[in-house]
């Protein structure tokens, strides 16, 4: 198996060498580059096309927040996972109408941050939670996905709503499940998963999985407390 490719993003050059240090002996996790601004990051990124960006939300001219809307309009299969000094509501909101992956406080230890990296990379979409976790925040991102994409979603048939495996998919999705994790509990192949997945961002007009669950949300097809409160 090929190891993740990960661009690490951050002004300081301690912190840069420190994720390197922690991943010199890893079979699974290679940094790739390294870039202390953001504009270098894109640069880097369309030469070395990373698997997972690692970027502190903090950076001179352009934020991390900038570079993670740049990346993913130019380059969608990128993973963002955003750092954060103070983890703030702003900074999630924006970070979740960005279509980042994971935001996560600086002062996680290197090897908790190591494996976010494995879990986006994995396809797990950890920012999820943290949304749900935030109702204020949850209705922010339905409003600016509404925004966004009110036209798009005007011309959704009100006639052709998410099939009975899609929408258990999407519940999984919500709950923060990666693709492996719901091909194991519906006991399905990745492929399924994935071509569900693509069928079910295609029929809802989104971009991403999170975006998915705001706009099943939104609709009130999941129920933000049936998340919160797993079943025994």
């Amino acid at each position: 198996m090929e190891p993740i490719r990960l661009l690490v993003v951050d002004d300081h050059p301690l912190f840069r060498e420190g994720v390197r240090w922690a991943t010199r002996d890893s079979e699974d996790i290679e940094v790739v580059g390294e870039a202390g601004d953001a504009q270098t990051a894109v640069e880097l990124c369309r030469s070395l096309d990373p698997d997972v960006i690692l970027a502190d939300v903090t950076l001179p001219t352009w934020s991390g927040i900038d570079l993670a809307r740049h990346v993913k309009l130019h380059q969608p299969s990128v993973a963002i996972v955003l750092m954060d000094d103070e983890e703030t509501e702003e900074h999630l909101f924006e970070s979740a109408a960005a279509g980042v992956a994971a935001y996560c406080a600086k002062s996680m230890s290197t090897r908790e941050v190591l494996d976010v990296v494995r879990r986006v990379a994995a396809g797990e979409r950890l920012l999820t939670q943290s949304v749900i976790d935030r109702p204020a925040v949850a209705q922010r991102v339905a409003r600016e996905f509404d925004r966004l994409h009110h036209e798009q979603r005007q011309s959704l048939s009100l006639f052709v709503p998410l099939s009975p495996r899609e929408m258990e998919i999407l519940d999984l999705i919500a709950r923060g499940n990666s693709n492996k994790q719901i091909a194991r509990t519906l006991a399905i192949s990745d492929q399924t998963v994935k071509n569900h997945v693509t069928s079910i961002l295609k029929k809802l007009a989104v971009n991403d999985r999170t975006e998915a669950v705001v706009f099943a949300l939104r609709q009130g097809w999941i129920k933000m407390h049936q998340l919160v409160e797993e079943p025994g």
